[in-house]
């Protein structure tokens, strides 16, 4: 074994002389272990928040959203559509077309987004899995509607009660000044529930009801598309741009919600950084700690060199004893970590009042550990240096004859 890790690890284990280094040293380790704990726990609770709301918004969120570069809508090319169609990681197609309306139920009104789909369009996201009511958007003699939870509380629908219409009010792209409204009407027939952002803005109907009331034919807004995940994404997403050229946008799910992604790294990121701050505050703790180390053991510090150690030999024992102190209070970090995050996964000990599920998300992934072990590292070997070197200073034993 290495000289300076035998001496590190025996001074590690071995009683002091004063019982008060003992209790500091004690609390440096768990000082450091609830700090790696609190770091892992915190990036899990992202990460589970993160995935909540991924696997919330996949109920609406296709796979592959495909939207023109220039202009609202388009018609698509059916040749170009079938060859999309035909390829190995695609599953299933949907057309649909979006535009913002004004929304009439009995003496209730709002604005929202009236999304007409195609026949497919549960297929793609799996909408009909969070419905109430029937998913049904139209019939032979009648059209239907489905709302969002939130447009549902808003407009007071009851979608037991068949007898009372939705009534729809599109702008007229040439309206005159007496009649700027075109009017459509449909029955509630559902009600979806993923979340607020889809809950409270759209409205479901079929693709025909929405181009019929924009006054379109073929036109429609995306081309929304569900990937066969057993074969590679990215080479399919490769293939449906070149099948479409660069007159289309075509965006993978993280792409499509860039934006909350990129505010969840933010606040992952800030939030880590405070609790490796506080990590780092605490260990001044861990400096004084080794310092009293040094301290307790300078007499053998001084026989050692006057038995020919080197400078150099001596800096490396207390080095590696703050590196070893770093280590275990890491694995304790790391194997509390583990328990809290079982005990939340299992029994959900911090509840969530108020929110959609019972118990807080928690998430944890391997290369949170990566990260936390550099980090816990790298703050445990700064606090090294120091009383390594002062112990590297402490003189010999000089004979005198």
């Amino acid at each position: 074994m290495n000289l300076p890790i035998k001496f590190a690890r025996r001074y590690l284990f071995a009683k002091r002389s004063t019982n008060a280094i003992n209790i500091i040293s004690g609390i440096t380790v768990l000082g450091l272990a609830i700090g790696t704990a609190a770091l892992i726990i915190v990036l899990s609770v992202f990460n589970g928040l993160g995935d909540l709301i991924k696997s919330m918004s996949s109920s609406f969120t296709p796979d592959v959203k495909v939207a023109p570069m220039k202009g609202k809508v388009f018609v698509p090319d059916e040749a170009k559509l079938f060859k999309i169609k035909e390829l190995p990681g695609v599953l299933y197609t949907s057309k649909t077309l979006e535009e913002i309306a004004l929304f009439e139920y009995r003496k209730n009104n709002t604005f929202g987004t009236l999304k007409g789909v195609d026949n497919n369009f549960h297929k793609v996201t799996g909408v009909d899995s969070t419905l109430q009511g029937e998913y049904l958007l139209n019939n032979e003699t009648a059209n239907f509607a489905i709302l969002g939870r939130g447009m549902r509380n808003k407009l007071g629908v009851n979608i037991d009660s068949p007898e009372n219409v939705l009534k729809v009010y599109m702008a007229k792209r040439k309206g005159s000044l007496t009649n700027p409204f075109r009017e459509r009407r449909a029955v509630p027939r559902g009600v979806f529930s993923i979340q607020p952002d889809y809950d409270e803005k759209y409205v479901l109907s079929s693709l025909g009801f929405a181009q019929s009331l924009m006054n379109y034919k073929e036109e429609i807004s995306f081309l929304e598309i569900k990937l066969n995940l057993t074969i590679e994404p990215e080479e399919t997403l490769t293939q449906i741009r070149t099948i479409l050229g660069p007159d289309f946008s075509v965006k993978d799910r993280y792409q499509q919600d860039e934006s909350f992604n990129k505010v969840m790294n933010v606040e992952k990121f800030i939030t880590a950084s405070v609790t490796s701050l506080i990590l780092f505050l605490f260990s001044f703790n861990m400096v004084g700690a080794l310092w009293m180390v040094v301290m307790d053991k300078k007499k053998d510090i001084s026989i050692l060199k006057s038995m020919g150690a080197s400078d150099k030999l001596v800096r490396n024992i207390f080095l590696n004893e703050g590196i070893l102190l770093t280590l275990v209070g890491m694995g304790a970090g790391f194997a509390l970590a583990l328990l809290l995050y079982f005990l939340q996964k299992q029994f959900g000990i911090v509840p969530s009042p108020g929110f959609i599920v019972e118990a807080y998300p928690i998430e944890i992934r391997f290369l949170d550990f990566v990260w936390t072990a550099i980090i816990v590292f790298i703050v445990g070997l700064l606090a090294s240096i120091w009383p390594s070197l002062k112990a590297a200073s402490i003189p010999a034993i000089v004979r005198e004859d």
